[in-house]
């Protein structure tokens, strides 16, 4: 299974700066496998170690972390010679010995000839008070869930992946139901490895929805096993109230659907948490379009989607019939799944920051407002071929971007600093708009 993050880490080894590098992301992304695909590809010889529930690993790390002794007894632990130029070192879960996580610090001042990477999925990092984090000393890689290009190779699609990488729209339109028939299936599939696995191999809806099923139940499992128990709850009741959010005209994240009468102080917390172990992105509202637009970003206004569309569509019951009626798929969920899925898309596209706009009135919003340390792109989200955009036309108005973008199932056009994206083709936005400026 084709993953891009593969060409970063190819990078990263060459690389003369190289630092430890720390692969962040939710569970059951594919950091395990990718780590060991890489050293698979790219080393003579690869040591894996998984630091969850490790008393070795915990007793090593306990005392004295003098590189030297740590070789050691890595070492003597994995019964052989680790070659620092041809060995790669992988720390799996390594946020459970927290001094693991300091040592890398010392790996990094005293011997950065070892290639080491480690990977985190966050759950628990944040308790291990009195932890020495290595700032400044590593390299982070965030991991997400497959895109939709990713997918479109995992499915055997891999030419109409290069097309969108070409922007050859042209062509692109003379294919468009190949795409858009793929894109109905990534909304159902989504991009858990297990699942897109499962289904490249045996098209089976009802074996993808249990793999997904099985996945939310680990999920909640680990809110008992990692998260405070006073905030259990709380964590429980925000992450089964987001479809329902997500299903609302106005996507803004509502504490009174969590709990009536609930208070954003009760639940700052459990959001913090449940962000910072990578379930869920968490989208702020921005009242005007500068660069940077962090600098304009209303913490108190909010939306919050989950990590990935196809875990939304299994717990909000879509049906496979759904899927498979046409375009019933859009428009029943037109909401929900289309700015999930294209929420997703953004986030996998590195250095880009993601808002959405709302004036103080409240009477113009657009769905996405991106930042990408050039320009701003404002984007407005349709779920099928309609291309009336009220808002985005006010916001246009407004603050006059150079570039604006439509994204919906109509074909890719360019006209007066307005693009029509397809949804399928929501990875190419940055390149799409730059190339539209500079023409």
């Amino acid at each position: 299974m084709y993953r891009i993050a593969m060409e970063k880490l190819l990078k990263w080894k060459k690389s003369r700066r190289r630092k430890l590098l720390i692969i962040e992301g939710a569970r059951q992304v594919g950091k395990t496998w990718l780590m060991r695909e890489f050293g698979r590809q790219a080393y003579a010889d690869t040591i894996y170690i998984n630091f969850d529930s490790n008393s070795r690993m915990a007793e090593l790390f306990a005392s004295d972390l003098d590189t030297d002794r740590l070789i050691m007894g890595l070492e003597l632990y994995a019964g052989r010679k680790i070659d620092p130029d041809s060995t790669l070192l992988i720390f799996d879960e390594v946020q459970e010995v927290p001094r693991a996580l300091t040592s890398l610090k010392y790996f990094y001042e005293n011997a950065p000839q070892y290639h080491i990477v480690c990977a985190r999925s966050l759950l628990g990092i944040a308790l291990h008070e009195g932890t020495s984090f290595p700032v400044g000393k590593v390299d982070f890689l965030k991991l997400y869930p497959l895109s939709f290009g990713e997918f479109l190779m995992a499915i055997g699609r891999e030419r109409f992946a290069e097309l969108l990488e070409r922007q050859d729209f042209e062509m692109i339109t003379g294919f468009r139901q190949t795409y858009i028939d793929a894109l109905k299936y990534y909304y159902f599939v989504g991009g858990m490895p297990e699942a897109v696995l499962s289904f490249s191999e045996n098209q089976d809806f009802n074996e993808v929805r249990e793999i997904q099923k099985r996945i939310l139940t680990a999920y909640e499992q680990d809110f008992s096993k990692h998260a405070p128990n006073e905030i259990v709850p709380k964590i429980r009741m925000i992450w089964n109230s987001i479809p329902s959010q997500l299903a609302k005209e106005n996507k803004k994240f509502i504490y009174g659907l969590v709990r009536e009468g609930a208070r954003a102080k009760e639940y700052e917390t459990a959001i913090m948490w449940l962000s910072d172990c990578g379930l869920i992105h968490k989208v702020s509202r921005v009242n005007a379009a500068g660069i940077p637009l962090k600098a304009y970003e209303d913490l108190k206004a909010f939306k919050l989607f989950l990590v990935d569309v196809g875990l939304l569509g299994c717990m909000t019951g879509l049906r496979q019939r759904t899927l498979l009626d046409g375009n019933d798929l859009f428009v029943e969920f037109k909401g929900a799944l289309t700015e999930q899925y294209v929420c997703q898309q953004l986030k996998t596209i590195a250095d880009l920051g993601v808002y959405y706009y709302t004036n103080d009135r409240g009477s113009c919003e657009v769905d996405f407002v991106v930042d990408t340390g050039e320009q701003i792109i404002p984007l407005e989200v349709k779920a099928e071929v309609n291309l009336r955009a009220k808002s985005l036309k006010t916001y246009r108005e407004k603050f006059s971007p150079a570039i604006s973008v439509r994204a919906s199932m109509a074909d890719f056009k360019k006209e007066d600093g307005l693009i029509n994206l397809p949804l399928y083709a929501i990875e190419t936005i940055t390149s799409a708009a730059g190339s539209a400026a500079e023409s």
